[in-house]
């Protein structure tokens, strides 16, 4: 066999270890409280098992306190009969999942044993110095007997030491998946590389598995989680049209018809984005948008971009590019 035409194989075959997760109704639920309807969360459920995809994240397990029910949907609590209400008993081959925020979430009373929980995974989302708690949350989480991730948030603002000394925290415990995130979507393809290269060294010959989590700033989500496959990432995050906070995620329209994998079906994405999603782009306007542009340029929290673009003054973005510059 030719070079060329082991490069085709290659391209032309997938990789059976990757997991396509979908995190519409929790990413996108910070755009609108968490507050959607149950018939779309049963038709982003229903598309994902039609399609084929591994995981859903259906929300937030986060903590009614500091989330109260007057001002969240459900999905930012994800209680089991909300659950079940959406998915029965989830007899499908479609794993589910709910992210629990480390300082904000009541994990020891409000995740169940697993087997009293439709959830199969629990993913805990940190900042770089919540490290300690996140290893807390997943040793109870995998102690109830759930999977278990962990996604560092802020990817693109962390020191190489802190991050060294967290890979190797992480890897004495029993998680089975460590993501890089990038959550202010501003990351190029070599940082994602040396990110992924980074975290698959500390964590060889450990059994555990690297994930991609990209948002859209710089129109690089999708190019980036590609870049992320191609270096050995095998756990990968998307969402319906891109829905998810600010600037949106990698399309899962976009994921499933880059891979190879005959398992996964485009059509039932795209009629669900059809019926169920795009009909909400108005009023919850995500997706790459100038402000949030801008936001991505400068390595930042996209809420700055978010209040503008809920403002009088949206569109104007002038404005907003020099009252950013202003504050340099």
């Amino acid at each position: 066999m030719t070079e060329s035409e082991s490069a085709a194989e290659r391209w032309l075959s997938y990789r059976k270890e990757i997991k396509v997760l979908d995190a519409t109704i929790r990413d996108g639920g910070l755009m609108n409280d968490s507050k959607f309807d149950d018939d779309v969360v049963r038709a982003v459920y229903e598309a994902n098992v039609a399609a084929g995809v591994d995981y859903m994240e259906i929300g937030y397990i986060n903590s009614q306190t500091q989330f109260p029910k007057k001002d969240f949907g459900p999905w930012r609590h994800c209680r089991e009969q909300d659950l079940r209400r959406i998915v029965g008993d989830n007899d499908t081959s479609l794993k589910l999942s709910a992210m629990a925020d480390a300082e904000k979430s009541d994990y020891e009373t409000d995740i169940l044993p697993k087997d009293q929980s439709v959830l199969d995974m629990i993913r805990v989302a940190c900042y770089i110095h919540q490290i300690p708690t996140a290893i807390r949350m997943v040793e109870d989480a995998h102690n109830k007997g759930y999977e278990t991730c962990v996604n560092i948030m802020a990817g693109s603002t962390l020191a190489e030491r802190e991050l060294d000394e967290a890979l190797e925290m992480l890897a004495e415990t029993p998680v089975n998946v460590i993501y890089v995130v990038d959550s202010f979507g501003f990351l190029y393809s070599e940082q994602i590389e040396a990110l992924v290269e980074k975290h698959l060294a500390v964590l060889k010959g450990t059994g555990k598995e690297v994930g991609i989590h990209c948002h859209n700033n710089r129109q690089l989500a999708f190019a980036n989680t590609i870049q992320a496959i191609i270096k050995g990432a095998n756990y990968l995050d998307a969402s319906f049209a891109g829905l998810g906070r600010a600037a949106g995620n990698c399309q899962l329209e976009l994921l499933l018809s880059f891979l190879h994998n005959p398992n996964y079906h485009l059509r039932p994405v795209l009629a669900c984005i059809q019926e169920h999603i795009e009909p909400m782009r108005e009023k919850l306007m995500w997706g790459y948008d100038y402000p949030y542009m801008v936001t991505g340029i400068r390595n930042e929290h996209p809420r700055s971009g978010m209040a503008f673009n809920a403002s009088k003054d949206r569109g104007d973005i002038v404005k907003f590019y020099d009252s950013m510059i202003a504050e340099e």
